[in-house]
């Protein structure tokens, strides 16, 4: 599999770049020589969903495809705030204030259309040259620039406190971790993203990709 594009459905626990080291392993057995592997966009370790692979000569155009659009599925945990915006983190703080449907339903209503973002401390975004994880992990002070983004639609798909699920098209470069706290923010109550599906890239779905097991990755 020399030069093509590879739809991966990823599972939870795996890094991204566990997903592509797996995959290079693999493929690099069959054809017996080592095969360039790269992906198009992170996701987090307990998000799941679609990831673009290329190998070969199409990893020169991961730029292209890191630029598109992204949708997903998110299930976001409101009266709790997490040091990382996700299950893996810390809570930190905890509110017993239930929004009702039409608070819910108000707020998610204002973050639709260009809206200004702080990507998390916790994050592969680079500050000068070092990824911001590993400085946060390190206690380092990590400054990080806001972003313009631009959330084309946000659907709220169920509510029953604490558990809101939402499905949201948005442009390349938006962090739904920071769209859950910043929901939570609006509404006065804490929130963190529990659960993340990206369920398509542009014209591709996560319907078209492939599990690791496929190519016989089971760990």
């Amino acid at each position: 599999m020399m030069d093509e594009v590879i739809l991966i459905d990823k599972p939870q626990g795996l890094t991204s770049f566990g997903v592509v080291a797996r995959l290079r392993r693999v493929l690099s057995n069959q054809a017996g020589k080592k095969v360039k592997v790269g992906h198009t966009g992170t996701l987090d370790p307990f998000a799941t969903g679609l990831m673009i692979i290329v190998t070969g000569k199409k990893c020169r155009e991961a730029e292209t495809f890191t630029k598109l659009d992204k949708w997903y599925e998110a299930e976001i945990i409101l009266g709790k705030k997490s040091s990382t915006g996700d299950p893996e983190g810390q809570i930190t703080e905890v509110s017993d204030y239930k929004p009702s449907l039409e608070e819910i339903q108000q707020a998610i209503s204002q973050f639709v259309g260009k809206i200004e973002q702080t990507p998390p401390i916790f994050s592969a975004i680079k500050i000068n040259g070092q990824r911001a994880y590993k400085l946060a992990r390190e206690g380092k002070q990590v400054e990080i620039p806001k972003r313009t983004v631009e959330i084309y639609s946000l659907e709220l798909l169920s509510y029953e406190y604490p558990k809101l699920r939402i499905k949201t098209h948005v442009s390349s470069g938006t962090y739904i971790r920071t769209l859950a706290v910043d929901i939570g923010e609006k509404l006065n109550t804490g929130a963190y993203c529990e659960n993340l599906r990206r369920t398509q890239i542009a014209d591709y779905s996560v319907k078209m990709a492939k599990t690791l097991t496929v190519f016989g990755i089971t760990s």
